[in-house]
């Protein structure tokens, strides 16, 4: 039986998306015959920006990928924290950067989901996935929505959660707040519903393959 391989793709500035990134290719690698890899996005900004941001070092032990990496995978998974309800810079900058792979269509069919981070609630929890859906749609790429499939989860009004049936999610607060066990719940879920789906159309589809 062949690998099905998943990409999980991210950037993070203080380690949310990290931590998210992290459970999510737990889960992934939880379905057998599944291999998933992290991967982060370039920094676009100067070294002593993030200095003064008092940014963190990105986690040595994950590599930075370029664009024409993407098409050695059979499904993704990209993460971002949210800056004004829209993807972070870094990660546009990547798709960007896409462009001769979208000249080919070689990304298309691949199914992709999306997770990522907000300050507070009016930070962009939806509207940050919705930034996704269009770079997916120009690569032909299958946006695979988490829906309510983490059942009683999705419907949490004790405590503050992220996500949304766009995809996992979590709140950084000031900063200081970590994703919390049912955020990291919910991130599992959906690697490994998404590293489901992608195996599946991975056998169906030589498309994709």
């Amino acid at each position: 039986m062949s690998t099905t391989k998943v990409y999980v793709v991210y950037y993070s500035l203080y380690g949310h998306v990290d931590s998210m990134a992290r459970e999510i290719q737990k889960g992934a690698n939880s379905v057998e015959g599944v291999e998933a890899t992290l991967w982060q996005v370039p920094e676009t900004l100067p070294e002593k920006i993030l200095e003064k941001m008092k940014a963190p070092a990105k986690a040595d032990d994950v590599p930075e990928i370029r664009p024409e990496q993407l098409v050695e995978a059979d499904g993704f998974l990209f993460g971002s924290p949210s800056r004004f309800g829209m993807m972070a810079a870094q990660v546009k900058a990547f798709f960007d950067a896409t462009h001769e792979i979208w000249a080919t269509q070689a990304l298309a069919g691949r199914p992709a989901g999306v997770f990522w981070s907000t300050g507070f609630h009016g930070g962009g929890q939806e509207l940050t996935a919705l930034t996704f859906i269009t770079q997916l749609a120009h690569h032909g790429m299958i946006f695979v929505p988490l829906g309510y499939t983490f059942g009683s989860g999705m419907f949490e009004m004790n405590e503050v959660k992220g996500g949304s049936s766009y995809g996992a999610g979590t709140y950084a607060a000031d900063g200081s707040r970590q994703p919390t066990k049912l955020e990291l719940q919910q991130a599992f879920h959906q690697g490994k519903y998404v590293a489901e789906i992608t195996k599946k159309l991975k056998k169906s589809s030589p498309q994709v393959q």
